[in-house]
């Protein structure tokens, strides 16, 4: 046993390391970023959003769909519209933001557009007509206030935008890192530059709104102003999304525009003043990208203060998507390291331990229980541990999720298929070879204890069953040994099958006799009833094959049953080297007493009046007698059972009632009365007829004043 125990606990242990480890390897980074995935949803869903977009430190103006609605911008090309962008920009920056950023590039001015201008005067103006642009770009730039944004290997801001803005000393990269499932999780901190790296658009306008430079060590950690920037890919950051639509406050252009137009200086200062700005575009479909907030996006639109123009209303591009405008994810990344609050991913060998653990978990559930049983387990192991995750990314701490599970699941899968393989190999054989000797119950339980039987056994209170066929001795005579054998085989399992559809263990066959045990080895509370149940059921399968069982043709047979309940000892009776599960007390000697009892009074069922107290009014039972069986001295009242309370005969009623009515006069020594009520039922009742007797000798010779109404039966 202990070297069982010993190859189960080394098989789950390197099933366990085998699943936990292999989902933290480089083929299966995929499914890392699922956790944060779901952790992004899930927190979502379970705690809202933890602050109020307003107090961000970040806004975006948005070059929406209104604004390509709207005068003077509909019909237009963007190309033409940087003269309202730099009045924009200068109300901005006049109302105290921080720093603006671009997430918009325009690669050319109109000055070196290929539109035909037609004459010089027209060509002149357009050539100038930037210059308003350039000018608050160089404005902005030259107080540190206005970053430019551009894509490597991408596009780039106009030479004259460049100019304005001194060159690559306000121009950062846009660029972000999108995983291998299409998926943006992350940014990059910084990009490879002239000798040294350069910070990312993100990493430069949160370090000028904090007045600080951020500093790389030699490990290729990032720090910003005290807070080191959780990187479990190296030089980024993995972005915290808010969950919704409305994780970050948006303004629409246009009605910014408007504003300006209104001289609203007052609006810009209160929506602006000491926040970061991102222009960007938030349209139907450019610059749209899957984040990890894919499972927890909103609606699309302007969620901000209007200053000049009235709320749009709701257009067919407004409805709930899987992807966002690419400048929420410079927006998210912006916020995050001003609050601090990047998402921290626990490395690879964190992540392996956890999976490691989960697996165990799971094995052993596997190993122990049923499958459905560790299936149920192993998704309450899930239900928690999400629970758990979901709680600790409110801190913005990602444990993972997709690992442990799969992890376990593996395991579990690995577990069951060893267990049919190895381990339930022997169980099975042993279950499948011992069934046709012992009962489940008793099977399982050896098998629960991991011992081997022994001897011994425990008090119960049970319901015995003696059955025993009538004149089997002579039908037996009539047949050649096959005959017999296939006679017996027929009858045997069509009562066992009965019995034990009831909960009863066959205790043992004794020739053509069957001795059953109700109440053990399974507990039931209920075990005379079911005895009752079972001994209707066997008298209702012996006359149907006796009707139409080949085997049974021209051997019309009958059966007897006793019926009695009672304290029993039941366990392992038997020599040291062989023994069996049974039962023994006077209980049992009772019930085959009983059995034996039906051939004076003419039944086939008799109980005991301790069986039928216990089943109540559950069943139609007619008293026969009080008698003293023999090795016991204190008379037993016995009982037929005749059905089924409600469903008796007629004939069964109308005898009953004669009988109850007889032998009440009987006790009485009435034997005279008595014997009148008999003789109503006795042609039909061979009870009846055996008392008829009874009373007419005794009316002819009255017993002596010592007589009780006690029959002794001397035999079985």
């Amino acid at each position: 046993m202990g070297s069982v125990i010993r190859r189960d606990a080394i098989a789950i242990i390197l099933v366990a390391l085998a699943c936990g480890i292999v989902f933290v390897l480089p083929p299966f980074n995929l499914i890392h970023g699922w956790s944060i995935d779901a952790l992004t949803a899930l927190r979502w869903e379970a705690f809202g959003a933890h602050r109020d977009p307003a107090t961000m430190p970040v806004a975006v103006i948005a070059i929406d769909e209104e604004t390509y609605q709207t005068p003077p911008f509909k019909g237009s090309p963007l190309l033409i519209w940087t003269t309202e962008i730099g009045r924009v920009l200068n109300a901005v920056i006049d109302g105290g933001a921080k720093v603006v950023g671009f997430d918009i590039v325009f690669p050319k001015s109109i000055e070196q557009s290929e539109l035909p201008f037609g004459d010089d005067l027209l060509g002149a103006r357009m050539r100038g007509f930037d210059r308003a642009f350039l000018r608050s770009l160089a404005t902005g730039s030259a107080a540190g206030k206005v970053v430019l944004g551009e894509t490597l290997r991408g596009d780039r801001p106009s030479p004259g935008q460049r100019i304005a803005v001194g060159q690559q000393k306000n121009i950062r990269a846009l660029n972000v890192q999108t995983d291998s499932d299409e998926v943006v999780r992350r940014v990059p901190l910084t990009f490879p530059g002239d000798g040294k790296p350069v910070p990312s658009m993100a990493l430069e306008l949160a370090s000028r709104a904090l007045n600080t430079e951020p500093r790389l060590a030699e490990d290729g950690s990032v720090t910003l102003a005290g807070y080191r920037i959780p990187s479990a890919v190296p030089n980024t950051l993995t972005l915290n999304f808010e969950g919704g639509g409305d994780g970050v406050q948006t303004y629409s252009f246009a009605d910014l525009r408007a504003c300006v137009e209104r001289n609203n200086a007052d609006f810009f200062h209160r929506e602006f003043a000491g926040k970061v700005v991102i222009f960007g575009t938030q349209l139907d479909s450019e610059d749209r990208k899957f984040t990890s907030k894919r499972f927890a996006t909103g609606l699309d639109g302007s969620r901000a203060s209007r200053c000049a123009l009235p709320a749009a209303k709701p257009t067919a591009g407004q409805f709930r998507r899987s992807s966002i405008p690419g400048v929420y994810v410079h927006a998210t990344a912006v916020d995050n390291l001003i609050a601090r609050d990047a998402v921290v991913e626990l490395g690879p060998l964190s992540t392996a331990m956890i999976a490691i653990v989960f697996a165990v978990l799971a094995s052993l559930a596997a190993r122990m229980l049923a499958p459905g049983t560790a299936t149920l387990v192993y998704i309450g192991m899930a239900a928690v541990w999400t629970c758990w995750a979901t709680f600790a990314f409110t801190r913005s701490l990602a444990l993972p999720l997709s690992e442990p599970f799969l992890a376990g699941l593996a395991s579990m899968v690995a577990i069951v298929a060893y267990r049919l393989v190895v381990t339930d190999k022997g169980e099975r054989l042993l279950r499948k070879s011992f069934a046709l000797y012992l009962a489940p119950e008793v099977i399982d339980k050896m098998l629960a204890s991991k011992k081997l039987p022994v001897l011994g056994g425990e008090t119960r209170d049970v319901t015995v069953l003696f059955s025993d066929l009538e004149g089997f001795t002579s039908i037996s005579e009539k047949m050649t040994p096959a005959e017999l054998v296939a006679f017996m085989n027929e009858y045997l399992s069509a009562m066992t099958e009965i019995i034990e559809s009831r909960g009863g263990y066959i205790d043992k066959y004794i020739g053509d006799s069957i001795v059953a045990v109700f109440g053990a080895p399974a507990d039931d509370s209920d075990h005379a009833r079911n005895a009752a149940h079972a001994a209707l059921g066997c008298r209702a399968r012996l006359d149907e094959l006796n009707r139409g069982s080949a085997t049974f043709q021209g051997n019309k047979v009958r059966h007897r049953m006793g019926l009695n309940s009672g304290a029993a000892l039941v366990g392992n009776i038997g020599s040291r080297r062989r023994f069996n599960y049974s039962v023994m007390s006077d209980a049992v000697n009772v019930a085959s007493r009983l059995e034996g009892a039906n051939k004076y009074y003419g039944t086939t069922i008799a109980a005991s009046e301790m069986t039928v107290a216990l089943t109540g009014s559950t069943f139609a039972w007619r008293e026969l007698d009080a008698i003293r069986v023999q090795g016991r001295s204190t008379p037993v009242k016995i009982y037929e059972l005749l059905a089924e309370a409600g469903r008796e005969t007629p004939q069964q009623a109308a005898s009953a009632a004669a009988y109850a009515e007889g032998l009440e006069y009987w006790r009485n020594r009435e034997f005279d009365a008595a014997a009148k009520c008999f003789e109503r039922v006795a042609e039909v009742d061979r009870s009846s007829a055996l008392f008829l007797s009874r009373a007419k000798a005794f009316a002819r010779h009255p017993p002596g004043p010592d007589w009780e109404p006690v029959s002794t039966l001397e035999g079985k």
